[in-house]
This record gives C-alpha cells, sequence and structure tokens, in this order.
C-alpha cells in the first residue's frame, strides 16, 4: 500500500463527500450534508478564505480518508476514513494534521462533536487520544469534546 497524505486540494471535493458516504458509522451523503449547508460550493468557499482547511490521504491516487477543521471556531469538522483502511493509523495521523494547524491558526480551544454512545468508535477513538467530554451537548445529542494537551497525538501509521 502506498499512501500520501498531503494538504486538501479543491480538486479533492467531490472525493471528500465519497469517502463521507462510505463511512462505517455515520455515514451521511452528500444529499444529506446539502440538508445542513455542506456543499461543494461552501466547502470550496471556506477553503478559499483560508477559514477551513483539511488533510487526505490518499491510496495511489484513491482519496482513503480526510480531515478538515474551522480556524474560526476551533472545531474540527470532520474526520473520515474508509472502512478498509480503519485501524492503521490514518485517522490519527490526518487528525493531528488539523489539529497542529488549528494551534498554529491561534484557537485556544479545540473542539469537535462526536456521539456519546460507547458503543461508536468515534467515541474510545477520542478518548484515547486525550479529547475530553466538557458537558455540553448540541441539539442533535452529540456531546462536545476538547483537545488541550500541548503534545501532538501521533501514533505510527501501518501500512
Amino acid at each position: 500500500m502506498d499512501l500520501v497524505f498531503r494538504e486538501t486540494l479543491p480538486s479533492d471535493i467531490e472525493g471528500l463527500f465519497s469517502v463521507r458516504a462510505r463511512t462505517r458509522e455515520n455515514p451521511i451523503s452528500k444529499e444529506g450534508l446539502a440538508s445542513i449547508g455542506v456543499t461543494a460550493e461552501s466547502i470550496a468557499r471556506q477553503m478559499a478564505s483560508g477559514q477551513v482547511k483539511g488533510w487526505v490521504c490518499l491510496d495511489s491516487s484513491i482519496l482513503v480518508g480526510f480531515c478538515n477543521g474551522d480556524a474560526e471556531t476551533g472545531e474540527v469538522l470532520v474526520l473520515a476514513v474508509l472502512p478498509d483502511y480503519e485501524r492503521r493509523g490514518i485517522g490519527t495521523y490526518l487528525l493531528s494534521r488539523v489539529v497542529e494547524w488549528l494551534r498554529s491558526a491561534g484557537s485556544s480551544t479545540i473542539w469537535l462533536a462526536a456521539s456519546p454512545d460507547p458503543r461508536m468508535r468515534a467515541h474510545g477513538f477520542y478518548r484515547s487520544l486525550g479529547w475530553r467530554a466538557n458537558g455540553k451537548k448540541q441539539q442533535n445529542g452529540d456531546e462536545i469534546l476538547t483537545f488541550e494537551s500541548d503534545r501532538p497525538h501521533r501514533r505510527s501509521i501501518s501500512c
């Protein structure tokens, strides 16, 4: 496997939708994302303004995972990895890149929203990396997790 990690390019946007729709837990279709205002155009606009930045993982030329963050809010917007690429350190690496960028952009509190259900993989994944619930929830029931450690949380990538 020949994995490549790099910043997200505008030409990757359609691939982001494809990966997001095919995640094992919590997949969301392009139409579902559009219903909450997330479109190719909105992502391209936010990327062009510098507000949103992300990193992708490619296997050869196929996009297999990505993570995006919002510098204005300090939020990790999304982390998604295709099922066949889970448990290889891809998500951890992508997340660490976004966290490092958010820190460098001046975010004092870095946060994300995730299911509070311990049966969901994300529940244990984020906590194992040092993310902690802050007691707040979004209207959809997702809890807010924050990451305030000064040390990066990278693991090695197994290919």
